[in-house]
């Protein structure tokens, strides 16, 4: 089946959804993926409707209100829970690479807390972005920051700031590695158990990423 076809019928499907919904047809409908809702807070009740799968692929049935994200995407609660804790996550690790650039004695840690700011600022308003074009929010009530993986008490924060010389440099890194473990972990839960193309794109990249940072932080001699 062509590509156009393929888009004539998700055009019928949405319509189809559409008259059903002003009709006020009610019905239920739950699986074991629920794909999150492109709108956060929908005023009609869900109608189940069919949207064709890609080439070689069966068709689902899911509810109209979890119809997929205007870009065409099909994403869940994974994959927002991803690009939502990123952001506080990446933002910390800017918090220390900041501290770096007067306080290290070593230049290889200057030159690491460099690559780490010119790599994550970017992918922050890449998080920023695929969540405005999906209508969510970038904070949900209810997720706290503390016990995200990686992250670093307020404390330790405290002491890095409070450091510097070898002291600052050895205490980066471990703080550091033990930052970019959490965010490994949570890119490989999300490729685990998400759905969107473009999360698993930002979610491969950063496991890459911040995997070959840790190498390079555990070969600085200290």
């Amino acid at each position: 089946m062509s590509r156009r076809t393929y888009a004539v019928i998700g055009a019928v499907v949405v319509a189809v959804a559409g008259i059903a919904i002003a009709l006020g047809v009610r019905a239920a409908g739950s699986g074991d993926d629920p794909v999150a809702s492109a709108s956060p807070t929908p005023t009609t009740s869900p109608v189940p409707v069919i949207v064709p799968g890609r080439p070689g692929e069966s068709a689902s049935v899911i509810p109209s209100d979890k119809l997929p994200a205007p870009d065409g995407s099909l994403y869940n609660d994974a994959d927002a829970f991803f690009m939502r804790m990123m952001i506080p996550h990446h933002a910390q690790a800017l918090e220390m690479a900041a501290l770096a650039p007067e306080r290290a004695g070593h230049e290889q840690i200057r030159a690491v807390a460099s690559r780490i700011t010119a790599a994550q600022k970017p992918e922050m308003a890449v998080f920023r972005a695929w969540l405005k074009a999906r209508g969510l929010s970038e904070n949900e009530a209810g997720h706290s920051h503390d016990g995200m993986k990686g992250m670093q008490p307020p404390e330790a924060l405290k002491g890095l700031a409070s450091l510097r010389g070898d002291a600052f440099d050895k205490m980066f890194v471990d703080m550091m590695v033990a930052h970019h473990e959490g965010a490994i972990a949570m890119a490989t839960d999300v490729l685990r158990s998400g759905r969107d193309q473009e999360v698993e794109r930002q979610a491969t990249g950063i496991a890459a990423e911040q995997q070959a940072e840790i190498s390079r932080l555990r070969q600085i001699p200290l």
